[in-house]
């Protein structure tokens, strides 16, 4: 029994001498920082030239848009456009049958001419006091009346035909020739699509930065090819559904290859910020108190509270707390604290105008 005592505590002291070997050869206990410097990287803090931008989706929408309806009931007798072409403006695009109000056209022109010559036998008379004045008045009221009813026949006759009202593209037909047609059916729709029209939504946040002639960037899902507008008008109010303002954009579309209703990817320069100082995101640090980055001073990391503005995809606009020449620390930032020892092992990219 003591025998296999002993065997034990021969075997545990080995153990213990093995262990102290191998924890003396590891070095510092893991999880610790290390009692030495950290290398890190570092940028140099210069003002540049920040892009504030935002990016929306919209919709295009024709300059003008027109559903070409008729105003009158009848028969058509003709239709003198091709579907999906373009057309000018004043073009006869559709006529339907007006033959009885040409008959009472002809009826009215007919007793027009006899009033009218009434109506100067009379004024003869009535100069050399022939007749009474109320005998004159009578005819040339007469006179005037058919000539109300012929300007109600020229009017009831042009709604048995229908003009292009502007200049554009006519889409497809609803209707046929020799077709009976009530009033207000739709014939075709009638799109201005030179220039075109852009329509999307900022947040509200950025109202007050969006105005009249600013320079919009789109592209197109089916079309690898960049476009670009202006805006023309704002909307008045914020929608108080999704909090956002609407905006129209113009851009000239001469080879028609944007159409009305497509998808558009947009992006908008709000602002341009000279001198501005900005970081790579990756370089700030959350904290209780706020943001805060490390800056290299006397070869030791200190900590420095910031306040930031513009954020862009890749970079952080600071307002308070960096100076130009500053050493920024972008690498190790997990491994430094508030006066941890550095050793710069190189520069951090430079950074360009960002416009993310």
């Amino acid at each position: 029994m003591r025998l296999i005592q002993t065997i034990l505590v021969c075997i545990s002291i080995m153990g213990l001498t093995v262990s102290c070997k191998e924890k003396s050869k590891a070095g510092p206990v893991a999880g610790g920082r290390k009692s030495g410097s950290v290398n890190v990287e570092v940028m140099v803090i210069k003002p540049d030239t920040l892009l504030n931008i935002i990016y929306a989706t919209g919709t295009l929408l024709p300059n003008e848009k027109v559903e070409l309806r008729n105003e009158v009931s009848g028969r058509i007798t003709g239709i003198y456009f091709n579907e999906g072409t373009e057309v000018k403006q004043g073009t006869l695009l559709l006529k339907i049958n007006d033959q009885d109000l040409q008959a009472q056209l002809n009826k009215n022109s007919v007793q027009g001419k006899m009033a009218r010559d009434e109506e100067y036998r009379k004024r003869q008379l009535l100069d050399i006091k022939a007749i009474s004045q109320e005998e004159y008045d009578m005819v040339a009221n007469q006179l005037q009346s058919v000539q109300a009813e012929r300007q109600l026949l020229d009017a009831q006759i042009a709604k048995t035909q229908i003009f292009a009202p502007l200049s554009g593209k006519i889409g497809l037909r609803n209707v046929s020739p020799g077709s009976y047609i009530p009033s207000n059916t739709l014939i075709a729709t009638l799109q201005q699509v030179d220039p075109i029209k852009i329509e999307f939504a900022v947040p509200e946040k950025y109202t007050q930065l969006m105005r009249s002639g600013m320079q919009i960037s789109f592209g197109m899902d089916y079309t690898p090819e960049p476009f670009s507008g202006k805006v023309y008008a704002v909307e008045s109010g914020v929608d108080e559904a999704t909090r956002t303002v609407k905006v129209r954009a113009t851009c000239s579309n001469p080879k028609r290859l944007l159409v009305p209703g497509t998808f558009a990817r947009i992006s908008v320069v709000l602002e341009e910020i000279p001198d501005a100082i900005k970081i790579p995101s990756e370089a700030m640090v959350g904290d209780i108190a706020g943001n805060m980055v490390f800056v290299v001073r006397g070869g030791k990391a200190t900590s420095v509270p910031i306040f930031a503005g513009i954020r862009t995809e890749k970079d952080v606009q600071i307002t308070q707390g960096l100076q130009p020449g500053d050493s920024l620390i972008v690498t190790g930032l997990l491994q430094i604290s508030d006066g941890t020892s550095v050793s710069i092992k190189g520069r951090g990219p430079s950074k360009q105008n960002s416009t993310k």
